[in-house]
């Protein structure tokens, strides 16, 4: 038998007490936890909450091995990493508010977040880290009947952790189901005002309206955007990407571009206007520069000297042409295939700086159309510097696309009047695709 001294000297062992309250109190005669249990409560609740995060494999995620200036970064998106840095180390000290990291595949946000996680699991703070797919997952999992933990329970204990991180938002299948226990969650919190992490690389526009009016509110949330490219791919070229021909385009020099002297005054003062706006452009790019023309004309050479000089002076460029785009984005359905169809899509509506080639010689799917539309309208309204060549008539485009490229505050639509160049060598030959051409 226990001594008196192993005894809770409130509740006698039992576990619980009674409020001293009167008769006509609501809590009168209601149990409530002994400080004794609520002790016992809250060590069960954190390795609960512990083996639902998974940590144990995340230990190395921590801000001591982050690279907070990044690897081969220009200045701005080295300040802006070091900030993001700062900010989630500020956050982890002292869990206040709501944190929402924004940004691409691989540019740093989850090791952020994991590192807020085990900062605050290291001093003793209880944390739940998941990523929002599997969260739902677990949800789900408590309607087993061999479940060990009730729906309720389980459901409890994510909205009022007291500190939840939720990693990838908007990596979840949008059913009704999901957005609503998304929602229910994240408005328990917004309410309560419970200390909050959410990562995320889609845009707020994206996001379910209900959630996303509770991540727009300043008095709560503070929106870290990190412009890093993704970690995985530091070191190498910055034309690294398999989507891009460029290597294939390499010998594409302004210094190299013929003005023809064999063509009429007017031809060549429009060839010469035209090679002025490429390296105009390729210097500080901003919005969209449209090169139209016949096959031949040399708006492949330019579009593609613009890409290499970008690559020569350290930044990236993507340069694909329009159906090999889509193929690439075909293949990520395959069982086989390396990388996801929202990796794939992401890295392309999202390039520092695309090159679009050959736009109109793509086969014109209602998915097609419908992929190159989200691109296109991504790209218009964060006004990414993009570069399109078309053998086709600005009319004969599809009208969604057509209405931003005729949109003169944002967009430069500059026709090359020469006709196909028929010279010896491969100066002014525009580029051909690696798979067969498809005209519409």
């Amino acid at each position: 038998m226990e001594s008196d001294d192993q005894v809770c000297p409130i509740c006698k062992g039992a576990g619980y007490v009674v409020r001293d309250v009167p008769v006509d109190h609501p809590d009168f005669g209601r149990l409530y936890p002994c400080r004794c249990k609520k002790d016992e409560i809250t060590a069960l609740r954190t390795a609960r909450l512990r083996e639902l995060s998974n940590l144990d494999s995340l230990q190395h995620m921590t801000f001591d091995s982050f690279i907070p200036e990044g690897i081969g970064l220009n200045v701005e998106k080295r300040e802006n990493l070091r900030r993001a840095y700062e900010r989630a180390r500020a956050f982890a000290a002292s869990p206040q508010g709501w944190l929402l990291l924004m940004g691409g595949y691989g540019c740093g946000k989850t090791h952020l977040a994991v590192s807020i996680a085990n900062e605050n699991i290291q001093r003793g703070r209880p944390a739940l880290f998941v990523v929002v797919p599997d969260l739902l997952d677990h949800l789900r999992a408590t309607f087993s009947p061999t479940s060990p933990v009730t729906y309720d329970a389980r459901f409890e204990e994510v909205r009022t952790a007291p500190l939840l991180i939720l990693d990838d938002l908007g990596a979840q299948s949008t059913t009704p189901w999901a957005t609503e226990k998304l929602y229910q969650i994240l408005n328990y919190r917004y309410n309560a005002r419970l200390p909050t992490v959410i990562t995320t690389n889609r845009e707020l526009e994206e996001i379910d309206l209900r959630i996303r009016s509770r991540l727009v509110d300043p008095n709560l949330v503070e929106i870290v955007p990190i412009l890093a490219p993704d970690f995985r791919q530091s070191g190498v070229s910055p034309d690294h990407s398999e989507l891009s021909s460029l290597s294939l385009h390499s010998d594409k020099t302004f210094e190299n571009f013929s003005l023809r002297p064999e063509l009429p005054p007017d031809e060549r003062e429009n060839l010469k206007r035209a090679l002025i706006l490429a390296q105009d452009f390729a210097r500080e790019p901003a919005d969209w520069l449209v090169f139209t023309g016949t096959y031949g004309c040399g708006k492949t050479h330019l579009a593609a000297a613009i890409a290499n000089y970008r690559v020569g002076q350290g930044y990236p460029a993507l340069f694909v042409t329009v159906p090999d785009l889509l193929d690439h984005l075909r293949a990520t359905f395959s069982p086989t295939s390396l990388v996801s169809y929202d990796e794939r899509f992401e890295e392309v509506r999202t390039a520092p700086l695309l090159i679009l080639d050959d736009l109109g010689t793509q086969s014109t799917t209602p998915w097609v159309a419908e992929k190159l539309y989200q691109i296109f309208n991504y790209r218009y309204n964060a006004r990414l510097p993009t570069v399109i060549t078309t053998a086709d008539e600005i009319e004969t485009i599809d009208p969604r696309l057509r209405a931003r490229i005729l949109d003169l505050r944002r967009c430069t639509v500059f026709a090359i009047l020469a006709p196909a160049y028929r010279g010896s060598g491969n100066q002014m030959g525009e580029g051909r695709s690696s798979r067969t051409r498809r005209r519409k």
